[in-house]
């Protein structure tokens, strides 16, 4: 058995500590899980929908006991920790409102007479391998569609916020789901592993590293499972020299700072055409300058801290190895003292092809900042990334941004607004972002069995 604490990173303080489950204990979880698909299947659209309604009002109700959660476990300012609450209940309501007509049977009538149907039916236990940056949020996108469908889901968290894996088993269980039906181990990767390969658990879902992803993947792979992944990011920020510099510049620093830059859909790499360059460099070291740092539970902090020490000095590594290579220090990049998780908001400018900072993911608050010469060139410099995952334009010419938005490698581009994710939106990447897609439609789609049935 492993011991897993759970710690506050702005203090230090160790807030609990659990024990993992035993063998039998998995073993009884997963018998739970399979009992409770039998039932589970067979219940109507309105009964699931009745229950989901009831946990996204559970989740209103109790929106400030999961936010502090959030904040103590991981360092998210509280007010953010409150809109993430907020938006798990979004997503609630959204798939109970409309998972009957994502799913209702597709009929084709064919060019012989024949007639077609097309059903969709739930696979079984999907296992959900979740991050600690967006501990509510990033569960519930996969939770809500995935029990509408009528699975059943197991959820391995991340290992440095058990307290918000444990309540989110309590969100269900109190807005009355059967028993099995969404269970939360504390596990470790090594069991994970084992799990995957266990003939009860039909699919996988992974939101974390790329090195997290290739694991999950693999494993999968060769168990022939479906696995669906939602890896890191390096999103692109272009501004042309038409844009709205000033609003550009305030949305950047946004979409930048979001959870202290540890998003996978945060801006990253501020593209920007030449004619503009100046104002917005200058727009945005004011806009960053008026963010104010403090407790993540202090109502007015903008930012508190990164989720571990080891994060911090990760990205130190980063910004010092970039600077090396030739990148421009315009603002902080001090090493964090030993096991601090405090790192200061840095701008990066003038950065060579060979640097980290040009071809990896920097989760932090770290601004890369590029200039182009034209429209193309932006991108050029867009699509130079082994990442996919959104990204962000800038132009008063919609018709211009739209023709340019076509020709980004991304799973989504937002044209004078910052990346984000949305119910009613589909929500993935391409390149080393991962595969498959979540939200919307398309992510309820992700795991069921899409059934022909020929009448002839």
């Amino acid at each position: 058995m492993t011991q897993i604490s759970s710690i506050n990173p702005y203090t230090g303080e160790i807030l609990k500590k659990f024990t993992s489950p035993t063998e039998r204990e998995i073993e009884t979880a997963l018998a739970s899980g399979e009992a409770a698909f039998d039932d589970w299947k067979k219940t109507s659209f309105e009964f699931r929908s009745g229950l989901m309604k009831k946990a996204a009002q559970r989740l209103r109700d109790k929106k400030e006991n999961y936010a502090r959660l959030i904040s103590l476990e991981m360092g998210k300012v509280i007010k953010e920790s409150r809109s993430e609450i907020e938006k798990c209940a979004w997503v609630c309501d959204y798939y109970a409102d409309q998972a009957e007509s994502f799913l209702a049977d597709l009929k084709i009538d064919l060019p012989d007479g024949a007639k077609a149907k097309v059903k969709h039916q739930p696979l079984g236990i999907i296992m959900a391998v979740m991050p600690w940056n967006f501990p509510f949020w990033q569960v519930f996108r996969f939770a809500a569609p995935t029990l509408m469908a009528g699975n059943v889901g197991v959820l391995k968290h991340a290992s440095n916020v058990p307290q918000c894996a444990l309540a989110i088993e309590e969100v269900f269980t109190a807005a009355g789901f059967p028993k099995g039906v969404f269970q939360s181990l504390l596990i470790d990767s090594k069991t994970t592993t084992q799990l995957i390969s266990d003939s009860r658990i039909k699919a996988v879902t992974l939101t974390g590293s790329e090195k997290a992803g290739a694991s999950v993947a693999s494993e999968a792979g060769k168990n022939i499972k479906k696995s669906l992944l939602e890896l890191g990011g390096s999103d692109p920020f272009i501004v042309l020299n038409d844009a709205d510099v000033n609003l550009a510049a305030a949305t950047a620093v946004k979409s930048r700072m979001i959870n202290f830059g540890q998003s996978c859909i945060a801006a990253k790499r501020f593209i920007i055409e030449s004619g503009v360059y100046n104002q917005f460099l200058e727009s945005f070291t004011e806009e960053l300058a008026k963010l104010k740092k403090g407790d993540p539970m202090d109502e007015e902090a903008d930012f508190a801290c990164m989720a571990r020490g080891d994060l911090a000095m990760e990205l130190y590594e980063q910004v010092k190895k970039s600077v090396d290579q030739g990148a421009k220090l315009l603002l902080g990049g001090k090493k964090p003292m030993k096991d601090s998780p405090f790192f200061e908001p840095t701008i990066l400018t003038e950065i060579p092809k060979n640097a980290p900072a040009y071809s990896e993911e920097l989760f932090g608050p770290v601004a890369l900042i590029f200039k182009v010469e034209n429209e193309q060139e932006a991108v050029l410099l867009a699509n130079d990334s082994e990442f996919g995952l959104g990204g962000s334009l800038w132009t008063t010419n919609l018709e211009k941004g739209e023709k340019l938005a076509e020709q980004i490698e991304t799973g989504a581009v937002f044209i004078n607004s910052m990346t984000a994710s949305n119910p009613h939106l589909p929500f993935g990447g391409v390149k080393k972002s991962g595969y498959g897609r979540e939200l919307s439609r398309n992510g309820i789609l992700e795991f069921v069995n899409s059934k022909t049935v020929y009448l002839g």
